[in-house]
């Protein structure tokens, strides 16, 4: 029998028993699993199994024949698939309205397109306007009559529009609309950026001793509760606060997570965690002719020099290197070799935890979770992608603040809220710390950002979800031993002598905050990007938990993990 002739067959069948396998669906959905397999069982009983390739003269294996295995399989799929369909939410993803308020385009993303040497604004608008005909029909060769100015191209603007044949698909998920461009609380994330570029070469552990870093807390205040990043019990920010996330264990102990510091065994070959680090004080997009070049899609200046010898991680130049160049899973598998290595317990959940003679290993093993923050990451990125390209466009935090440059220094008159100004114009606050003026925005990459929207952030996306994965794994109360943290010149690493206990579910938010934060250390994304992103991973991970629970033949009652907002779920 053709294989054609059998699909055939085989949807011809389907549609039969339609209404015995919508019976099925419901009793699943409803929790009766018992009565849907043995409906799906009898319908298979009817020749299902027969109409699929290889059942005939096949030896039954385990607890089930080959064709009851196929039905079972399919009923798996089926099942999860219209849980997912049930739960998702049809919403239209709510924008800021900045994309339709400003002609001229200056509130979204426009790198890659010409600009005007004039004020920096998108020379010829109806360039955006075909970007957006290209996204909205979801056409490569429409996307391809975009007219680029550089020599970059743009990244993966499809990227969203995948499907997801596990976990939820990437449009289905919501996320807080940003900030405008002329908001209050967007001028407060620009601050902190120019903030963040300004205090790169200065250790995080001596923030606490740093005038820069005092006025930078000073400037922060300013913004009241439009600042969103984290404050003492009085409601402010200070220089030990500066740049942290806003997570469970983010304001605990050192800036940086225990997993940069703690021996990576992968497998025979020792990771070394010490890096390639810039030399202080090289920034990049710092003079209006190189600006313009980076936002048309040129790198107009070399790489920046690098130190002789690499070293530990402790500064806002070395997190901004290490988030250029990485794999996007990367800190998360070393964390997870990390927690192997010091024999971090895994979460009372585990089904091998009280058996007498087995381990897990391709499921609820070594196997399985090394491949898991691996696997989830793709589903974060088609989430975030979808959110970048297809819902918010969001500029970066160069274009507002080559907006900001040109308003104080080249007669534009663009629409910045005035609370920048007063802070930019004013010796006691960024106008005290920016050299002559100069409102562009010191990048630590000679390219500058990514060509691909702001918002949502792909590092901080795959970041929550592979330490969800993690969290899910491992027991989120274990303390970690020996705590470190580099020394000041970054040459070796010493113990941490602070009183507070270092968790891994602390220290997991925490190098997940890292990441996602440093990204905006680079110059490259703001706070809401951080934030919102962190949680929609989050999301992503949690979905693909769910559907795989289903799949797993140990008794397994769940996966246990704290969410980001100090909720403990069972997955």
């Amino acid at each position: 029998m053709s294989k054609k002739k059998t699909l055939g067959q085989f949807i011809k069948h389907l549609k039969k028993n339609e209404r015995h396998i919508d019976s099925a669906i419901t009793d699943g959905l409803k929790g009766n699993r018992r009565q849907a397999l043995a409906t799906m069982g009898a319908i298979g009983a009817t020749g299902l199994g027969m109409m699929l390739p290889g059942a005939a003269n096949a030896i039954t294996v385990g607890p089930l024949s080959p064709a009851a295995r196929r039905d079972q399989a399919l009923w798996i799929r089926t099942e999860e698939a219209l849980r997912n369909a049930q739960e998702t939410s049809l919403q239209i993803q709510p924008t800021n309205g900045d994309e339709e308020q400003y002609a001229n385009r200056i509130g979204n993303y426009t790198k890659g397109l010409a600009h005007n040497v004039a004020d920096g604004a998108v020379s010829n608008p109806a360039d955006y306007t075909t970007l957006v005909r290209g996204l909205a029909r979801a056409s490569q060769s429409d996307l391809d009559l975009v007219p680029l100015a550089g020599s970059r191209k743009l990244v993966s603007p499809l990227g969203g529009w995948a499907f997801e044949i596990e976990g939820g698909d990437g449009p289905t998920f919501a996320v807080p609309t940003p900030p405008k461009f002329n908001s209050r609380e967007q001028a407060a994330e620009i601050a902190e950026n120019y903030w963040m570029a300004l205090l790169r070469d200065v250790n995080f552990d001596q923030y606490r001793n740093s005038a820069l870093a005092q006025q930078a807390a000073d400037d922060l205040n300013q913004f009241g509760t439009d600042f969103k990043g984290p404050k003492n019990g009085q409601g402010l920010v200070t220089p030990r606060l500066l740049f942290r996330g806003t997570l469970p264990g983010d304001k605990t102990g050192p800036w940086l997570s225990q997993f940069w510091f703690h021996p990576v065994p992968f497998g025979a070959n020792p990771i070394d965690v010490r890096i390639r680090t810039p030399q202080a004080g090289i920034d990049f997009g710092t003079n209006w002719n190189d600006y313009i070049q980076i936002q048309n899609g040129n790198i107009p200046t070399p790489a920046p020099a690098f130190e002789t010898e690499q070293l530990y991680l402790r500064n806002g130049r070395g997190m901004s290197e290490w988030v250029h160049v990485d794999v996007l899973y990367q800190a998360y598998l070393m964390a997870m070799l990390s927690l192997e290595a010091m024999g971090a317990p895994v979460d009372a959940g585990n089904p091998y935890n009280s058996s007498a003679t087995q381990e897990g290993f391709s499921t609820f093993g070594i196997g399985h979770i090394a491949t898991l923050v691996a696997e989830v990451t793709t589903r974060a990125l088609h989430a975030a992608w979808f959110q970048k390209w297809f819902a918010h466009r969001r500029l970066r935090p160069e274009a507002q603040a080559g907006a900001i440059h040109a308003n104080l220094n080249r007669g534009a008159n663009f629409d910045i809220h005035p609370e920048i100004l007063n802070s930019i114009n004013s010796a006691s606050r960024l106008g005290g710390a920016l050299p002559g003026g100069n409102a562009l925005l010191p990048l630590a990459f000679e390219e500058g950002s990514p060509m691909h929207p702001a918002y949502t952030a792909g590092h901080a996306t795959v970041a929550g979800a592979c330490v969800t994965i993690l969290k899910a794994w491992y027991d989120e109360s274990y303390v970690i031993p020996n705590p470190l943290r580099a020394s000041n010149n970054g040459k070796k690493v010493v113990p941490w002598n602070g009183s507070a206990q270092l968790t891994v579910g602390g220290e997991l938010n925490k190098i997940a905050s890292n990441v996602s934060n440093s990204r905006n250390i680079a110059g490259v994304h703001w706070r809401t990007d951080s934030v919102a992103s962190l949680n929609l991973g989050e999301a992503v991970a949690i979905q693909l938990l769910r559907e795989h629970r289903a799949t797993f033949a140990e008794d397994f009652n769940g996966f246990n993990l704290t969410k980001f907002d100090g909720t403990t779920v069972t997955v």
